[in-house]
């Protein structure tokens, strides 16, 4: 589990007296933490490596925003820590599927659902998210399924 390595890979940096990467995993396992207790309330059942993913997903494309806006703004020391960060994230994340996959997958369920117009596009993206959700980078699965469906 996701979970389980995350927690070793604190404690194997703690031992190594690696202070920047024992942060970093700190902060994914606090924003875990968050993740679980915003759960509690909801009626939801999310698979734990499900969960793990997706706060993942959502962690790295806050890094690499961020990255951008500093090396925007001239802040390379700032962008650098983030960097570092990401690589650290991106360690845990599943592997993603490639946009050849994604087109497969989309072909496969536009086909099984008979989704012919783009009014279909919620159908096809939620059955992609339930299969293939945490392989997969939402942003370029719904440009191909808008695509796929226009």
């Amino acid at each position: 589990m996701l979970r389980d390595d995350i927690k070793a890979a604190t404690i194997t940096a703690m031992k190594a007296g690696d202070k920047p990467r024992t942060a970093a995993l700190r902060l994914i396992s606090a924003r875990i933490k968050d993740r679980d207790i915003e759960l509690r309330t909801s009626s939801k059942e999310i698979a734990d490596d499900d969960l793990v993913a997706e706060v993942l997903q959502k962690m790295a494309k806050q890094r690499r925003e961020s990255i951008t806006m500093f090396q925007q703004g001239g802040r390379d020391e700032l962008a650098a820590q983030e960097q570092a960060e990401l690589g650290v994230i991106e360690e845990f994340m599943p592997q993603m599927m490639s946009e050849d996959e994604t087109r497969a997958a989309i072909e496969a369920i536009k086909s099984e659902i008979g989704a012919g117009s783009i009014k279909d596009m919620g159908k096809v993206m939620a059955e992609l998210r339930s299969r293939h959700g945490s392989q997969l980078d939402m942003g370029l699965a719904s440009a191909l399924v808008k695509a796929a469906l226009s």
